[in-house]
């Protein structure tokens, strides 16, 4: 599976196929903004799909994480030194986890044992900036954060609106050609979750990129929208 481009300057990088995706958008001055990490085996994937747009790690000057599990963040450590960021953005619940190293809490105990285990999880990486909802970070032109916590406190959903590109994050899944929720057990609050998924009802977009499956490219507003009113989200 190879990189797909969203938008203009906008890519998605399949790390594990479709199953576990980051995203890139391309600024003004050729720089990158690098958006999740995969896992910690995700780098030479990453890599190569920067190298299939003619970017090199070094290119990167911003990483965003939507949040603080190993398939988000796992990369971030390691791929950090070879970038020209001093840190990951995370949302300002999240942060200390990053930090940490620590995964946010799952309601599982047993997912909780598991990411412990040596070799799991994530390595500590530095903040470079906390987020929080409303904020429009500085990102090929602007890029709107929403804050929808749930599957972690500090989760966040992007939202690109000069490209018409919703990253929703682990907010939704949509594996299996349909939209799902994500695993209970791996949310912090699953209720909370599906509450806080409402807001991607509310903005215009275009294409909604989804960290777990492929992107759906036409009529996404309209899709992302009947899931949540099938699920009695929205109206």
């Amino acid at each position: 599976m190879g990189v797909v481009a969203l938008g203009p300057g906008v890519y998605r990088i399949p790390t594990a196929g479709d199953f576990i995706n980051s995203f890139a958008f391309i600024e003004a001055d050729g720089s990158v903004t690098l958006v999740d990490t995969g896992t910690r085996f995700a780098t030479k994937r990453i890599v190569n799909g920067l190298a299939a747009f003619g970017k090199h790690p070094r290119d990167v000057q911003r990483i965003i994480l939507t949040h603080a599990h190993a398939d988000h963040a796992g990369s971030a450590a390691r791929l950090l030194p070879h970038t020209g960021a001093d840190g990951a953005d995370v949302h300002v619940d999240d942060a200390e986890y990053i930090r940490a190293g620590t995964a946010a809490p799952y309601s599982s105990p047993i997912l909780e044992m598991l990411d412990r285990l040596p070799g799991m999880g994530f390595a500590a990486c530095p903040v470079a900036r906390t987020i929080t909802d409303g904020d429009v970070l500085d990102v090929a032109g602007g890029l709107l954060v929403r804050h929808t916590p749930g599957h972690t406190p500090g989760h966040v959903s992007l939202l690109h609106r000069e490209s018409g590109v919703l990253i929703t994050g682990d907010s939704i899944f949509n594996m299996n050609g349909r939209m799902t929720w994500p695993f209970k057990a791996a949310c912090t609050d699953f209720p909370l979750n599906r509450t806080t998924a409402a807001v991607l009802a509310d903005e215009e977009y275009q294409v909604a990129a989804f960290t777990h499956g492929p992107h759906i490219a036409t009529g996404a507003r309209e899709a992302v929208r009947g899931f949540l009113r099938r699920e009695g989200v929205v109206a």
